[in-house]
């Protein structure tokens, strides 16, 4: 069966910037021959030269450069497209009989080239082509001739068996990062990543791959170049990254058996304005005390509510950074007992122009009573146990209380990372300030910290700027409770965090005056 492989090659970082056909690429493979078509990428839709996807399917076609129409005759039909249109006029050969297709955005012109909304003209790019067209947004386009099979020979055909267990490699490029996913025949069970001289080397163990369809030639976003390499009973990779390239994460897919790598990059690449001083000044300090109203929260041995103690060390802490700073404005999401969605505690932090947001909690477990203990500081990033996501479901699970849920996507896989990848400008504060928090309560007498961990939680989606959610303690734990619901440990916490604060501080003021 003849099959074209056409991969869209992206020479930019910034995909809502309209870009020429010499920007983009069109790769083309047609038994194994390669070719090339001219093409754009305009506010995130692929366009295709028509007139280049004629003549590589040998079709004959009539191109009036004045009027800017092309007339294309198939074996069936006769299309009558023109420039900047989104009419497209279809004439049936054997009956003459005349239809309009509509699409939903137009057709464009561009240095004597016509091109056509791939995504929307794949019925009429399969009629042109006479083989079934398949799309698969953003990196490959895959045509085949036309076969009528049923769902379980397309399936099977769709799940070849091969002597390789990683059998595939697909692209994301974004402003600020890059998404690789590796598509396996089986659960890779472990690996190991480690960075120097540019280049991210990952070992995945006991799996081998087809290093044809794994390797990859970069386009011009910080990743560069993909190599890979079966050594022993294990799959290398070295992904090499440019100079822009900030931090990366590798993780199991939580559908199948794919394994996702973000490699994310500094937001800003090109060369802006200096932003003026102020608006990196540190301050505004957003203190987001969890649940509220009628959301109690969790609900300790001792009969504390999250909700209570929350907004207690909340309040404190805010008293504690007003006399200790004198230029910082500190801004709550709630200062009484009422319920505040999560998108809009995100929401009030921005528009506040926050530097820095807090989320206050208290932890829990099924069963009550319980030996966990200690305090916990989470970044917004895939959980890696099942105690993390435990956690964040539960602390997510306050949407139920919402007037609309639905507005929430669920934190899992590309969703996540993608989320996460917006967030990444901020991140390495974030960690710092995550460290800084750890070391308070490193040695505490009764709230040891249980360390630095990562979580899926909606109400750090939203605040673009640094942030962590802090567990202060366990109220399924009958010493934790009794600390967090009494006025001296509240008083501890909220002086904890805020030594953390001071130290953040002098590190971010620093940071800034170096940059």
């Amino acid at each position: 069966m003849k099959r074209i492989l056409i991969k869209i090659l992206l020479i930019v970082s910034f995909p809502s910037i309209l870009l020429s056909q010499k920007d983009v690429n069109i790769e083309v493979n047609i038994n194994a021959k390669d070719n090339y078509l001219p093409g754009y990428l305009r506010e995130g839709m692929y366009y295709i030269s028509i007139e280049d996807f004629c003549k590589i399917n040998s079709v004959t076609y009539k191109f009036d450069y004045k009027s800017r129409t092309i007339i294309i005759n198939s074996s069936k039909s006769s299309y009558k497209i023109i420039a900047r249109n989104p009419f497209i006029q279809k004439t049936d050969i054997s009956t003459r009989g005349v239809s309009i297709i509509q699409l939903p955005t137009s057709t464009y012109f561009f240095d004597d080239m016509l091109y056509l909304p791939i995504k929307y003209s794949l019925k009429i790019l399969e009629d042109i082509s006479g083989k079934e067209l398949k799309f698969y947004e953003p990196n490959r386009i895959i045509l085949s001739d036309k076969k009528i099979v049923s769902k379980e020979e397309k399936t099977n055909a769709e799940n070849i068996s091969t002597k390789f267990d990683v059998v595939g490699i697909s692209i994301d490029e974004k402003a600020n990062g890059t998404m690789i996913k590796l598509k396996s025949n089986k659960r890779i069970p472990s690996y190991y990543s480690s960075f120097k001289d540019n280049v991210l080397s990952i070992i995945l163990r006991k799996v081998n791959g087809d290093t044809s369809k794994i390797n990859f030639q970069g386009t011009g976003g910080v990743v560069k170049q993909i190599k890979s390499n079966n050594v022993g009973n294990d799959l290398e990779l070295k992904i090499f990254v440019g100079p822009e390239y900030t931090n990366s994460e590798v993780i199991n897919s939580e559908i199948g058996n794919d394994i996702i790598i973000t490699i994310h990059n500094k937001l800003f690449k090109r060369k802006e304005p200096a932003p003026k001083k102020e608006k990196w000044e540190f301050d505004v300090i957003v203190i987001d005390p969890g649940h509220g109203g009628k959301d109690p929260g969790a609900i300790g041995v001792n009969g504390a509510k999250e909700k209570d103690i929350t907004l207690g060390i909340a309040l404190k802490l805010g008293q504690i950074i007003k006399e200790n700073f004198k230029d910082v404005k500190v801004v709550y999401t709630r200062k009484t007992d009422v319920f505040v969605d999560l998108y809009k505690r995100g929401k009030i932090a921005n528009e506040n122009n926050g530097k820095l947001f807090i989320s206050i909690h208290c932890n829990s477990t099924p069963k009550k009573p319980s030996d966990a203990s200690g305090f916990e500081v989470y970044l917004l990033r895939p959980g890696r146990t099942k105690e993390a996501i435990a956690i964040a479901e539960f602390e997510n699970s306050v949407i139920k209380y919402e007037e609309d849920p639905n507005r929430y996507q669920k934190l899992t896989d590309e969703n996540f990372i993608l989320v996460s990848m917006a967030q990444s400008a901020y991140m390495r504060f974030s960690e710092k300030f995550a460290e800084m928090l750890h070391n308070q309560f490193s040695n505490h007498h009764t709230l040891s910290s249980r360390g630095v961990k990562q979580a899926g939680f909606y109400v750090l989606v939203g605040a673009s700027m640094p942030n962590v959610l802090i567990e202060t303690g366990y109220l399924s734990n009958r010493k934790d409770a009794e600390f967090l619901n009494s006025k001296r440990g509240q008083e501890e916490i909220a002086q904890k965090i805020f030594n953390a604060i001071k130290n953040y501080r002098e590190h971010y003021e620093l940071e800034m005056e170096a940059n």
